[in-house]
Protein backbone atom coordinates (compact mmCIF):
# COMPACT_ATOMS: atom_id res chain seq x y z
CA UNK A 1 0.00 0.00 0.00
CA UNK A 2 2.91 2.08 0.58
CA UNK A 3 4.91 1.84 -2.36
CA UNK A 4 1.43 2.12 -4.31
CA UNK A 5 0.72 5.82 -2.19
CA UNK A 6 3.92 6.81 -3.05
CA UNK A 7 3.65 6.11 -6.34
CA UNK A 8 0.50 8.25 -6.90
CA UNK A 9 2.53 10.88 -4.50
CA UNK A 10 5.37 11.11 -6.98
CA UNK A 11 3.11 10.83 -10.13
CA UNK A 12 0.57 13.95 -8.99
CA UNK A 13 3.55 16.53 -8.02
CA UNK A 14 5.76 15.82 -11.17
CA UNK A 15 2.07 16.70 -13.43
CA UNK A 16 1.63 19.69 -14.11
CA UNK A 17 -1.28 22.18 -13.03
CA UNK A 18 -2.88 24.57 -15.30
CA UNK A 19 -4.65 26.78 -12.20
CA UNK A 20 -1.82 26.51 -10.00
CA UNK A 21 0.25 27.99 -13.33
CA UNK A 22 -2.37 30.96 -13.54
CA UNK A 23 -2.05 31.63 -10.05
CA UNK A 24 1.78 31.97 -9.44
CA UNK A 25 1.72 34.04 -12.80
CA UNK A 26 -0.81 36.59 -11.71
CA UNK A 27 0.92 36.78 -8.72
CA UNK A 28 4.43 37.76 -10.37
CA UNK A 29 2.42 40.03 -12.43
CA UNK A 30 0.76 42.01 -9.64
CA UNK A 31 4.37 42.07 -8.45
CA UNK A 32 5.75 43.40 -11.42
CA UNK A 33 3.14 45.77 -11.58
CA UNK A 34 3.42 46.90 -7.77
CA UNK A 35 6.67 47.57 -8.16
CA UNK A 36 5.76 50.02 -10.98
CA UNK A 37 3.28 52.41 -9.36
CA UNK A 38 5.04 52.32 -6.19
CA UNK A 39 6.70 54.70 -7.76
CA UNK A 40 4.20 56.59 -9.28
CA UNK A 41 1.51 59.81 -7.81
CA UNK A 42 -0.49 61.63 -9.33
CA UNK A 43 1.90 64.87 -9.89
CA UNK A 44 3.82 62.50 -11.89
CA UNK A 45 0.85 61.32 -14.04
CA UNK A 46 -0.29 65.04 -14.45
CA UNK A 47 3.38 65.72 -15.05
CA UNK A 48 3.79 63.03 -18.35
CA UNK A 49 0.48 64.61 -19.36
CA UNK A 50 1.36 68.13 -19.57
CA UNK A 51 4.58 67.07 -21.02
CA UNK A 52 3.45 65.09 -23.65
CA UNK A 53 0.53 67.66 -24.48
CA UNK A 54 3.62 70.26 -25.08
CA UNK A 55 5.49 68.28 -27.46
CA UNK A 56 2.24 67.66 -29.30
CA UNK A 57 1.50 71.54 -28.89
CA UNK A 58 4.98 72.38 -29.85
CA UNK A 59 5.28 69.84 -33.29
CA UNK A 60 1.79 71.18 -34.63
CA UNK A 61 2.98 74.33 -34.51
CA UNK A 62 5.90 73.20 -36.61
CA UNK A 63 3.75 71.05 -39.01
CA UNK A 64 1.23 73.96 -39.44
CA UNK A 65 4.40 76.72 -39.89
CA UNK A 66 6.12 74.68 -42.23
CA UNK A 67 8.61 77.39 -44.76
CA UNK A 68 6.69 80.14 -42.94
CA UNK A 69 8.60 82.93 -41.21
CA UNK A 70 7.87 83.00 -37.59
CA UNK A 71 9.31 82.17 -34.08
CA UNK A 72 11.06 79.18 -34.21
CA UNK A 73 9.98 78.16 -31.14
CA UNK A 74 5.62 78.48 -29.45
CA UNK A 75 5.37 79.27 -25.76
CA UNK A 76 3.82 76.63 -24.60
CA UNK A 77 -0.12 76.82 -25.77
CA UNK A 78 -0.59 80.65 -25.14
CA UNK A 79 1.93 81.54 -27.86
CA UNK A 80 2.54 85.32 -27.42
CA UNK A 81 -1.01 86.31 -25.84
CA UNK A 82 1.28 88.21 -23.26
CA UNK A 83 2.51 90.45 -25.22
CA UNK A 84 -0.98 91.25 -26.82
CA UNK A 85 -2.09 92.38 -23.36
CA UNK A 86 -0.16 95.15 -24.02
CA UNK A 87 0.18 95.14 -28.27
CA UNK A 88 2.97 97.05 -29.50
CA UNK A 89 2.88 98.70 -33.30
CA UNK A 90 6.48 98.14 -33.53
CA UNK A 91 5.71 95.09 -33.11
CA UNK A 92 3.27 94.03 -35.72
CA UNK A 93 5.33 96.52 -37.73
CA UNK A 94 8.46 94.09 -37.91
CA UNK A 95 6.22 91.10 -38.33
CA UNK A 96 4.69 92.57 -41.76
CA UNK A 97 8.24 93.52 -42.75
CA UNK A 98 10.03 90.03 -41.89
CA UNK A 99 8.33 88.22 -45.05
CA UNK A 100 5.41 88.29 -47.53
CA UNK A 101 3.78 85.13 -45.12
CA UNK A 102 5.00 84.90 -41.96
CA UNK A 103 3.00 83.08 -38.56
CA UNK A 104 2.50 82.92 -35.05
CA UNK A 105 0.36 80.50 -32.68
CA UNK A 106 -2.07 81.88 -30.13
CA UNK A 107 -3.57 79.16 -27.70
CA UNK A 108 -5.00 76.27 -30.32
CA UNK A 109 -5.39 79.22 -33.27
CA UNK A 110 -2.73 79.05 -35.89
CA UNK A 111 -2.77 82.47 -37.13
CA UNK A 112 -1.05 83.58 -40.92
CA UNK A 113 -0.09 87.03 -41.48
CA UNK A 114 0.21 88.05 -45.25
CA UNK A 115 1.60 91.47 -45.57
CA UNK A 116 2.38 92.33 -49.62
CA UNK A 117 0.08 93.69 -51.07
CA UNK A 118 -0.30 90.87 -53.93
CA UNK A 119 -0.76 88.32 -51.00
CA UNK A 120 -3.17 91.00 -49.53
CA UNK A 121 -4.66 90.79 -52.88
CA UNK A 122 -4.86 86.99 -53.20
CA UNK A 123 -7.03 86.22 -50.07
CA UNK A 124 -8.69 89.10 -50.47
CA UNK A 125 -9.69 87.74 -53.51
CA UNK A 126 -10.51 83.53 -52.40
CA UNK A 127 -13.80 82.67 -51.63
CA UNK A 128 -13.62 79.76 -52.15
CA UNK A 129 -10.91 79.20 -49.58
CA UNK A 130 -11.63 81.84 -47.08
CA UNK A 131 -14.36 83.23 -44.72
CA UNK A 132 -14.48 86.53 -42.59
CA UNK A 133 -14.02 85.61 -39.33
CA UNK A 134 -13.06 89.06 -37.85
CA UNK A 135 -12.24 87.37 -34.59
CA UNK A 136 -12.42 84.33 -32.73
CA UNK A 137 -14.69 85.60 -30.00
CA UNK A 138 -16.77 87.74 -32.88
CA UNK A 139 -19.61 85.12 -33.92
CA UNK A 140 -20.22 85.23 -29.93
CA UNK A 141 -20.59 89.39 -29.78
CA UNK A 142 -22.24 90.13 -33.55
CA UNK A 143 -24.19 86.59 -33.50
CA UNK A 144 -23.41 83.52 -35.55
CA UNK A 145 -26.77 84.10 -37.55
CA UNK A 146 -25.39 87.52 -38.78
CA UNK A 147 -24.62 88.23 -41.89
CA UNK A 148 -21.01 89.01 -41.87
CA UNK A 149 -20.55 85.60 -41.53
CA UNK A 150 -22.66 84.56 -44.14
CA UNK A 151 -20.86 82.37 -47.14
CA UNK A 152 -20.93 82.28 -51.03
CA UNK A 153 -24.50 83.17 -52.69
CA UNK A 154 -26.17 83.90 -48.94
CA UNK A 155 -23.88 86.55 -48.54
CA UNK A 156 -23.97 88.03 -51.96
CA UNK A 157 -27.92 88.53 -52.11
CA UNK A 158 -28.09 89.73 -48.41
CA UNK A 159 -25.42 92.48 -49.63
CA UNK A 160 -27.63 93.16 -52.57
CA UNK A 161 -30.29 94.31 -50.35
CA UNK A 162 -27.95 96.44 -48.53
CA UNK A 163 -26.54 98.52 -51.67
CA UNK A 164 -29.50 100.70 -52.06
CA UNK A 165 -28.37 102.19 -48.26
CA UNK A 166 -25.49 103.74 -49.25
CA UNK A 167 -26.98 105.33 -53.09
CA UNK A 168 -26.09 109.06 -53.85
CA UNK A 169 -29.57 109.69 -52.92
CA UNK A 170 -29.55 107.99 -49.78
CA UNK A 171 -26.23 109.69 -48.20
CA UNK A 172 -27.80 112.83 -49.70
CA UNK A 173 -30.41 112.14 -47.41
CA UNK A 174 -28.25 111.20 -44.43
CA UNK A 175 -26.13 114.83 -44.90
CA UNK A 176 -28.80 117.14 -42.48
CA UNK A 177 -28.44 114.87 -39.34
CA UNK A 178 -24.72 114.87 -39.71
CA UNK A 179 -23.99 118.38 -39.73
CA UNK A 180 -26.77 118.68 -36.87
CA UNK A 181 -24.77 116.10 -34.91
CA UNK A 182 -21.52 118.11 -35.75
CA UNK A 183 -23.10 121.47 -34.24
CA UNK A 184 -24.05 119.92 -31.05
CA UNK A 185 -20.58 118.13 -30.49
CA UNK A 186 -18.09 120.79 -32.38
CA UNK A 187 -20.32 123.30 -29.53
CA UNK A 188 -19.38 120.83 -26.62
CA UNK A 189 -15.67 120.43 -27.21
CA UNK A 190 -15.36 124.36 -27.30
CA UNK A 191 -16.97 124.66 -24.50
CA UNK A 192 -15.15 122.05 -22.64
CA UNK A 193 -11.59 123.92 -23.88
CA UNK A 194 -13.29 127.02 -22.19
CA UNK A 195 -13.59 125.42 -19.81
CA UNK A 196 -10.33 123.92 -19.10
CA UNK A 197 -8.81 126.91 -19.96
CA UNK A 198 -10.82 129.14 -17.13
CA UNK A 199 -9.57 126.48 -14.82
CA UNK A 200 -6.25 126.24 -15.66
CA UNK A 201 -6.62 122.37 -15.95
CA UNK A 202 -5.54 121.50 -19.38
CA UNK A 203 -2.59 120.97 -21.59
CA UNK A 204 -0.53 123.69 -23.59
CA UNK A 205 0.03 127.60 -23.31
CA UNK A 206 -3.83 128.26 -23.34
CA UNK A 207 -4.05 125.81 -20.36
CA UNK A 208 -7.27 123.68 -22.54
CA UNK A 209 -5.91 121.47 -24.18
CA UNK A 210 -7.38 117.97 -23.20
CA UNK A 211 -7.53 114.35 -24.75
CA UNK A 212 -9.44 114.27 -27.20
CA UNK A 213 -9.27 110.73 -28.56
CA UNK A 214 -12.29 109.49 -26.07
CA UNK A 215 -14.44 112.91 -27.22
CA UNK A 216 -13.78 112.04 -30.66
CA UNK A 217 -15.70 108.15 -30.09
CA UNK A 218 -18.48 109.60 -28.50
CA UNK A 219 -19.09 112.06 -31.84
CA UNK A 220 -18.06 109.11 -33.86
CA UNK A 221 -20.60 107.17 -32.26
CA UNK A 222 -23.58 109.71 -32.16
CA UNK A 223 -23.25 110.41 -35.99
CA UNK A 224 -23.44 106.63 -36.85
CA UNK A 225 -26.47 106.46 -34.56
CA UNK A 226 -28.02 109.48 -35.67
CA UNK A 227 -27.49 107.64 -39.65
CA UNK A 228 -28.40 104.70 -39.03
CA UNK A 229 -31.63 105.17 -36.55
CA UNK A 230 -32.18 108.86 -36.86
CA UNK A 231 -34.22 110.17 -33.75
CA UNK A 232 -35.28 106.58 -32.69
CA UNK A 233 -32.52 106.63 -30.24
CA UNK A 234 -32.37 109.18 -27.45
CA UNK A 235 -29.20 111.23 -27.00
CA UNK A 236 -28.92 109.44 -23.27
CA UNK A 237 -29.06 105.86 -25.56
CA UNK A 238 -26.31 107.27 -27.76
CA UNK A 239 -23.59 108.18 -25.23
CA UNK A 240 -24.79 104.91 -22.89
CA UNK A 241 -23.80 102.74 -26.22
CA UNK A 242 -20.80 105.01 -26.64
CA UNK A 243 -19.51 104.58 -23.57
CA UNK A 244 -19.87 100.92 -23.52
CA UNK A 245 -18.83 100.57 -26.83
CA UNK A 246 -14.67 100.56 -25.63
CA UNK A 247 -15.97 97.19 -23.84
CA UNK A 248 -16.55 95.86 -27.46
CA UNK A 249 -13.68 96.93 -29.03
CA UNK A 250 -11.42 95.45 -26.05
CA UNK A 251 -12.97 92.05 -26.21
CA UNK A 252 -12.50 92.40 -30.07
CA UNK A 253 -8.86 93.04 -30.12
CA UNK A 254 -6.97 90.71 -32.61
CA UNK A 255 -5.52 88.16 -29.92
CA UNK A 256 -7.90 87.77 -26.77
CA UNK A 257 -9.61 84.85 -24.78
CA UNK A 258 -10.96 82.60 -27.25
CA UNK A 259 -14.35 81.58 -24.68
CA UNK A 260 -16.40 83.95 -22.58
CA UNK A 261 -15.03 83.88 -18.71
CA UNK A 262 -16.88 86.11 -16.11
CA UNK A 263 -15.02 89.39 -16.01
CA UNK A 264 -12.92 89.03 -18.85
CA UNK A 265 -12.91 91.49 -21.27
CA UNK A 266 -14.71 89.23 -23.82
CA UNK A 267 -17.30 88.68 -21.22
CA UNK A 268 -17.80 93.01 -20.44
CA UNK A 269 -17.95 92.74 -24.33
CA UNK A 270 -20.75 90.12 -24.61
CA UNK A 271 -22.67 92.23 -22.20
CA UNK A 272 -22.70 95.56 -24.00
CA UNK A 273 -22.79 93.57 -27.44
CA UNK A 274 -26.19 92.57 -25.74
CA UNK A 275 -27.40 96.07 -25.26
CA UNK A 276 -26.87 97.17 -28.14
CA UNK A 277 -28.47 94.45 -29.62
CA UNK A 278 -31.20 95.31 -27.64
CA UNK A 279 -31.52 99.23 -28.43
CA UNK A 280 -30.94 98.57 -32.02
CA UNK A 281 -33.90 96.29 -32.42
CA UNK A 282 -36.66 98.46 -30.29
CA UNK A 283 -35.69 101.24 -32.96
CA UNK A 284 -36.50 98.92 -35.46
CA UNK A 285 -39.98 98.62 -33.96
CA UNK A 286 -40.30 101.78 -33.39
CA UNK A 287 -39.31 102.64 -37.56
CA UNK A 288 -41.67 100.12 -38.57
CA UNK A 289 -44.37 101.81 -37.09
CA UNK A 290 -44.03 105.32 -38.58
CA UNK A 291 -42.97 104.39 -41.87
CA UNK A 292 -46.37 103.07 -42.52
CA UNK A 293 -47.87 106.59 -41.49
CA UNK A 294 -48.82 109.22 -43.95
CA UNK A 295 -46.20 111.12 -45.48
CA UNK A 296 -43.96 109.56 -43.37
CA UNK A 297 -40.49 110.40 -45.27
CA UNK A 298 -36.74 108.11 -44.70
CA UNK A 299 -34.36 110.33 -42.46
CA UNK A 300 -31.86 107.26 -41.80
CA UNK A 301 -31.08 104.19 -43.22
CA UNK A 302 -33.43 102.03 -40.60
CA UNK A 303 -35.87 104.12 -42.24
CA UNK A 304 -34.74 103.61 -46.02
CA UNK A 305 -34.60 100.01 -45.55
CA UNK A 306 -37.88 99.22 -44.04
CA UNK A 307 -39.50 101.69 -47.00
CA UNK A 308 -37.52 99.23 -49.20
CA UNK A 309 -39.42 96.07 -47.56
CA UNK A 310 -42.60 97.72 -47.76
CA UNK A 311 -42.25 98.56 -51.85
CA UNK A 312 -41.11 95.09 -52.26
CA UNK A 313 -44.18 93.24 -50.23
CA UNK A 314 -46.33 95.83 -52.10
CA UNK A 315 -44.88 94.63 -55.27
CA UNK A 316 -44.60 90.93 -54.34
CA UNK A 317 -48.97 91.18 -53.17
CA UNK A 318 -49.26 93.06 -57.17
CA UNK A 319 -47.51 90.13 -58.73
CA UNK A 320 -49.56 87.60 -56.51
CA UNK A 321 -53.37 89.08 -57.37
CA UNK A 322 -52.11 88.73 -61.21
CA UNK A 323 -51.08 91.92 -61.68
CA UNK A 324 -48.71 93.13 -65.05
CA UNK A 325 -46.72 95.28 -63.11
CA UNK A 326 -44.38 97.78 -65.42
CA UNK A 327 -40.55 97.22 -65.31
CA UNK A 328 -40.54 100.64 -63.82
CA UNK A 329 -42.55 100.59 -60.99
CA UNK A 330 -40.39 97.38 -59.69
CA UNK A 331 -38.02 97.71 -56.95
CA UNK A 332 -34.48 97.81 -57.55
CA UNK A 333 -34.19 95.11 -55.63
CA UNK A 334 -36.94 92.98 -53.96
CA UNK A 335 -36.69 92.35 -50.38
CA UNK A 336 -37.84 89.64 -47.93
CA UNK A 337 -39.12 91.16 -44.79
CA UNK A 338 -36.59 91.18 -42.07
CA UNK A 339 -37.53 90.70 -38.06
CA UNK A 340 -36.38 93.33 -35.97
CA UNK A 341 -33.45 91.49 -34.35
CA UNK A 342 -31.84 90.82 -37.71
CA UNK A 343 -32.28 94.46 -38.63
CA UNK A 344 -30.86 95.25 -35.11
CA UNK A 345 -27.69 92.57 -36.15
CA UNK A 346 -27.23 94.17 -39.35
CA UNK A 347 -26.96 98.10 -37.96
CA UNK A 348 -24.88 96.39 -34.59
CA UNK A 349 -22.37 95.20 -38.04
CA UNK A 350 -23.08 99.07 -39.65
CA UNK A 351 -21.87 100.48 -36.13
CA UNK A 352 -18.80 97.88 -35.58
CA UNK A 353 -17.39 98.53 -39.24
CA UNK A 354 -17.37 102.77 -38.88
CA UNK A 355 -17.37 103.65 -34.93
CA UNK A 356 -13.64 102.66 -33.99
CA UNK A 357 -11.92 103.18 -37.97
CA UNK A 358 -13.84 106.55 -38.10
CA UNK A 359 -12.62 107.17 -34.46
CA UNK A 360 -8.95 106.16 -35.44
CA UNK A 361 -8.85 108.32 -38.82
CA UNK A 362 -10.45 111.14 -37.61
CA UNK A 363 -8.08 111.96 -34.64
CA UNK A 364 -5.08 111.55 -36.94
CA UNK A 365 -7.20 113.99 -39.45
CA UNK A 366 -7.08 116.52 -36.13
CA UNK A 367 -3.68 115.99 -35.48
CA UNK A 368 -2.20 116.33 -38.77
CA UNK A 369 -4.02 119.21 -39.34
CA UNK A 370 -3.29 121.22 -36.41
CA UNK A 371 0.18 120.44 -36.61
CA UNK A 372 0.41 121.49 -40.50
CA UNK A 373 -1.58 125.37 -40.86
CA UNK A 374 -0.22 125.16 -43.93
CA UNK A 375 -2.63 122.37 -45.35
CA UNK A 376 -5.20 123.58 -42.65
CA UNK A 377 -5.48 126.98 -44.44
CA UNK A 378 -5.92 125.22 -47.92
CA UNK A 379 -8.85 123.02 -46.55
CA UNK A 380 -10.67 126.45 -45.40
CA UNK A 381 -10.21 128.02 -48.55
CA UNK A 382 -11.36 125.36 -50.82
CA UNK A 383 -14.64 125.34 -48.46
CA UNK A 384 -14.96 129.49 -48.79
CA UNK A 385 -14.24 129.02 -52.62
CA UNK A 386 -16.97 126.64 -52.89
CA UNK A 387 -19.71 127.59 -50.18
CA UNK A 388 -19.58 130.80 -50.54
CA UNK A 389 -22.45 133.10 -48.39
CA UNK A 390 -22.98 129.74 -46.99
CA UNK A 391 -19.50 128.77 -45.53
CA UNK A 392 -19.72 128.17 -42.02
CA UNK A 393 -23.19 127.09 -42.26
CA UNK A 394 -24.60 124.04 -40.69
CA UNK A 395 -27.02 122.06 -42.64
CA UNK A 396 -25.79 123.91 -45.69
CA UNK A 397 -23.40 121.79 -47.39
CA UNK A 398 -24.77 119.29 -49.91
CA UNK A 399 -23.66 116.41 -51.60
CA UNK A 400 -21.91 118.46 -54.76
CA UNK A 401 -20.35 121.02 -52.63
CA UNK A 402 -18.53 117.71 -51.22
CA UNK A 403 -17.95 116.53 -54.82
CA UNK A 404 -16.17 119.64 -55.15
CA UNK A 405 -13.55 119.66 -52.50
CA UNK A 406 -10.67 118.15 -54.17
CA UNK A 407 -8.12 119.16 -51.99
CA UNK A 408 -10.19 118.37 -48.79
CA UNK A 409 -10.84 114.84 -50.07
CA UNK A 410 -7.29 114.70 -51.06
CA UNK A 411 -6.33 115.18 -47.05
CA UNK A 412 -8.53 112.63 -46.16
CA UNK A 413 -7.49 109.84 -48.42
CA UNK A 414 -3.72 110.55 -47.45
CA UNK A 415 -4.64 110.46 -44.03
CA UNK A 416 -6.60 106.80 -44.64
CA UNK A 417 -3.22 105.70 -46.58
CA UNK A 418 -0.59 107.30 -44.12
CA UNK A 419 -2.67 106.09 -40.54
CA UNK A 420 -5.18 103.12 -41.97
CA UNK A 421 -7.62 102.88 -39.38
CA UNK A 422 -7.70 99.05 -40.08
CA UNK A 423 -4.49 97.24 -40.97
CA UNK A 424 -5.45 93.76 -40.51
CA UNK A 425 -8.99 91.59 -41.48
CA UNK A 426 -8.84 88.52 -40.29
CA UNK A 427 -10.37 85.32 -42.33
CA UNK A 428 -10.70 81.61 -41.83
CA UNK A 429 -9.67 78.91 -44.40
CA UNK A 430 -12.17 76.97 -45.43
CA UNK A 431 -10.43 74.30 -47.04
CA UNK A 432 -6.66 73.90 -47.73
CA UNK A 433 -5.27 76.77 -49.11
CA UNK A 434 -2.29 77.07 -51.88
CA UNK A 435 -1.47 80.40 -51.33
CA UNK A 436 2.54 80.00 -53.11
CA UNK A 437 3.77 76.73 -54.78
CA UNK A 438 5.87 75.92 -51.50
CA UNK A 439 3.21 76.59 -48.57
CA UNK A 440 -0.73 75.63 -48.43
CA UNK A 441 -3.03 77.17 -45.80
CA UNK A 442 -4.24 74.56 -43.60
CA UNK A 443 -8.21 73.87 -43.34
CA UNK A 444 -9.00 76.16 -40.09
CA UNK A 445 -6.29 78.39 -39.76
CA UNK A 446 -6.74 82.02 -39.19
CA UNK A 447 -5.27 84.13 -42.72
CA UNK A 448 -5.13 87.92 -42.00
CA UNK A 449 -4.23 90.17 -45.24
CA UNK A 450 -2.26 93.32 -43.73
CA UNK A 451 -2.44 96.80 -45.27
CA UNK A 452 0.27 98.48 -44.01
CA UNK A 453 2.93 97.99 -46.74
CA UNK A 454 0.67 98.07 -49.53
CA UNK A 455 -0.21 101.41 -48.55
CA UNK A 456 3.63 102.30 -47.66
CA UNK A 457 4.99 101.20 -50.86
CA UNK A 458 7.36 103.36 -52.18
CA UNK A 459 6.83 101.94 -55.70
CA UNK A 460 2.68 103.13 -55.37
CA UNK A 461 3.73 106.30 -53.21
CA UNK A 462 7.11 107.60 -53.54
CA UNK A 463 6.68 110.75 -55.03
CA UNK A 464 6.52 113.92 -52.72
CA UNK A 465 8.96 112.92 -50.29
CA UNK A 466 8.05 108.98 -49.72
CA UNK A 467 5.38 107.08 -48.99
CA UNK A 468 6.26 107.41 -45.37
CA UNK A 469 5.42 110.79 -45.42
CA UNK A 470 1.76 112.65 -45.30
CA UNK A 471 1.88 115.02 -48.74
CA UNK A 472 -2.49 115.03 -49.85
CA UNK A 473 -0.94 116.76 -52.85
CA UNK A 474 0.50 113.18 -54.28
CA UNK A 475 -3.65 112.65 -54.48
CA UNK A 476 -3.54 116.23 -57.07
CA UNK A 477 -0.56 116.35 -58.78
CA UNK A 478 0.83 112.73 -58.44
CA UNK A 479 0.08 109.36 -59.90
CA UNK A 480 -1.83 108.28 -56.28
CA UNK A 481 -5.26 107.95 -57.72
CA UNK A 482 -3.84 105.16 -60.21
CA UNK A 483 -2.09 103.00 -57.39
CA UNK A 484 -5.91 101.01 -57.23
CA UNK A 485 -3.86 97.63 -56.42
CA UNK A 486 -2.24 98.91 -53.84
CA UNK A 487 -5.18 100.84 -52.15
CA UNK A 488 -7.04 98.56 -49.86
CA UNK A 489 -8.04 101.03 -47.01
CA UNK A 490 -11.72 99.71 -47.82
CA UNK A 491 -10.39 95.96 -48.89
CA UNK A 492 -11.18 94.53 -51.87
CA UNK A 493 -13.13 91.49 -53.41
CA UNK A 494 -16.52 90.01 -52.35
CA UNK A 495 -16.74 91.75 -49.09
CA UNK A 496 -15.31 95.00 -49.58
CA UNK A 497 -16.65 97.54 -47.31
CA UNK A 498 -20.21 98.73 -48.53
CA UNK A 499 -19.71 102.14 -46.92
CA UNK A 500 -16.86 103.35 -48.42
CA UNK A 501 -18.00 106.29 -50.56
CA UNK A 502 -19.88 107.66 -47.19
CA UNK A 503 -17.11 107.21 -44.64
CA UNK A 504 -14.58 109.46 -47.13
CA UNK A 505 -17.59 111.86 -46.93
CA UNK A 506 -18.15 111.98 -44.00
CA UNK A 507 -14.43 112.49 -42.71
CA UNK A 508 -14.34 115.68 -45.36
CA UNK A 509 -18.02 116.83 -43.85
CA UNK A 510 -16.13 116.89 -40.42
CA UNK A 511 -12.84 118.76 -41.42
CA UNK A 512 -15.13 121.34 -43.29
CA UNK A 513 -17.67 122.00 -40.57
CA UNK A 514 -15.13 122.17 -37.83
CA UNK A 515 -12.16 124.10 -39.52
CA UNK A 516 -14.80 126.43 -40.89
CA UNK A 517 -15.96 127.55 -37.60
CA UNK A 518 -12.92 126.80 -34.81
CA UNK A 519 -9.50 126.77 -34.65
CA UNK A 520 -7.32 123.86 -33.04
CA UNK A 521 -3.98 124.04 -31.24
CA UNK A 522 -2.41 120.78 -30.66
CA UNK A 523 -0.17 120.05 -27.85
CA UNK A 524 2.70 118.29 -29.10
CA UNK A 525 4.39 115.91 -26.93
CA UNK A 526 7.14 113.10 -27.49
CA UNK A 527 4.55 110.41 -27.84
CA UNK A 528 2.14 112.19 -30.25
CA UNK A 529 3.66 110.24 -33.26
CA UNK A 530 4.07 107.19 -31.88
CA UNK A 531 1.29 104.50 -32.02
CA UNK A 532 -0.92 102.72 -29.86
CA UNK A 533 -2.99 99.71 -31.14
CA UNK A 534 -6.43 99.43 -29.75
CA UNK A 535 -8.52 97.18 -32.41
CA UNK A 536 -6.94 100.36 -34.91
CA UNK A 537 -4.50 103.09 -34.58
CA UNK A 538 -4.85 106.02 -32.33
CA UNK A 539 -1.65 109.10 -30.98
CA UNK A 540 -0.52 107.42 -28.39
CA UNK A 541 -0.83 110.62 -26.09
CA UNK A 542 -4.55 110.50 -26.92
CA UNK A 543 -4.23 113.53 -28.77
CA UNK A 544 -3.99 116.45 -27.06
CA UNK A 545 -6.54 119.44 -28.43
CA UNK A 546 -8.07 122.50 -27.26
CA UNK A 547 -10.65 124.56 -29.70
CA UNK A 548 -11.24 128.17 -30.06
CA UNK A 549 -14.01 129.94 -31.95
CA UNK A 550 -13.16 131.58 -35.11
CA UNK A 551 -13.90 135.39 -35.56
CA UNK A 552 -16.10 135.31 -39.02
CA UNK A 553 -14.25 137.50 -42.08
Amino acid sequence: MASIMEAFNASTTSMPSPTLDRLVGAKAQAGFLSNITNGVNIWSVLFTLLAAAVVYDQIAYWRNKGVLSGPAWKMPFIGPFLQSVDPKFEAYHKQWMSAPLSCVSVFHIFVIMGSTRDVARQIFNAPAYVKPCVVEVASKLLRPENWVFLDGKAHVEYRKGLNGLFTRQALTGYLPGQQEVYEQYFESFFQSSEKARKEKSGAGPDKGGEKSVYILRELMCALSCRTFVGHYMSHSQVKEIADDYYNITAAMELVNFPIIIPFTKTWYGKKAADKVLEAFASCAAKAKIRMKSSGAKAECILDRWILQMMESEQYRQRIERGESVPSEEKPAQVLRGFTDFEISMTLFTFLFASQDATSSACSWLLQLLADRPDALEKVRAEGKQIMGDRYRKYGAVQIDDLDNMAYTRAVVKETLRYRPPVTMVPYKVKKPFPITPEYTAPKGSMIIPSLWRSLHDNEAYGSHGGADEWAPERWIEGDAEEQGKNWLVFGTGPHYCLGQTYAVMNLMLMIHLLSANFDMHHTVTDRSEEIRVFATLFPMDDLLLSFTRRVAA
